[in-house]
């Protein structure tokens, strides 16, 4: 699952990390954020990359010159990135491709459709989601709940439904994650069973 973002004016889909040179003609291993990798990297295919500002690449794009699946691994090679050094100094990077709007990507939302939803639990409303937090390992649902604001990792296990027209997000979150939502139905639930075991110790 993945929420896009919006840069500088352009509908940005997050695609994929870079995550280590492989060989020494200067490709690179992938980390897919996409369900369809054939079709987003093409030759040709044109990435912003987020790196840090202190990286030669900084406020830079990249073109695809070929990927490939070498032994169960995604591989891509890029213009102007020709040996193992190149490659190396793109490690890390996340990539990030212009979308139009109007096109859907299975389980890939923008931001601005998943601020505002009603986050679900057991059919429960336990909150709404502020913001959406993007980070090179996952992004992460900004959920109020009550006072506070809880960091819910989008991802499939955690977030099966999104439905953006109902108004509403589904979680099943892992236990704490949403603690002090039914620790406070349960505190109630104990202090009426305190009072009835007093009750009947008189």
């Amino acid at each position: 699952m993945v929420a896009k973002d919006r840069s500088q004016g352009r509908n940005q889909l997050r695609v994929g990390r870079l995550v280590k040179a492989h060989g020494l003609k200067g490709a690179l291993k992938l980390e897919l954020y996409t369900d369809n990798p054939e079709g987003r990297f093409t030759p040709g295919a044109v990435f912003t990359l987020q790196v840090p500002e202190a990286s030669p690449w900084h406020g830079k794009e990249i073109t695809v010159r070929e990927y490939r699946v070498m032994n169960g691994n995604p591989v891509v090679f890029f213009d102007d990135v020709d040996d193992r050094t190149a490659a190396e100094s793109l490690v890390r990077a996340i990539l990030w491709i212009d979308q139009d709007e109007d096109e859907v990507e299975e389980n890939a939302w923008f931001d601005h459709q998943l601020v505002g939803l009603d986050v679900v639990r057991d059919e429960t409303v336990v909150g709404r989601v502020v913001r959406v937090d993007h980070f090179p390992a996952q992004d992460l649902l900004i959920v109020k709940a009550g006072e506070q604001e809880i960091m819910v990792p989008f991802v499939e296990a955690i977030v099966p439904t999104v439905d953006v027209a109902g108004g509403r997000v589904i979680v099943t979150p892992p236990s704490g994650l949403f603690e002090e939502l039914p620790d406070s139905e349960d505190a109630q639930a104990d202090e009426s069973t305190e009072a009835d075991d007093a009750s009947e110790s008189r």
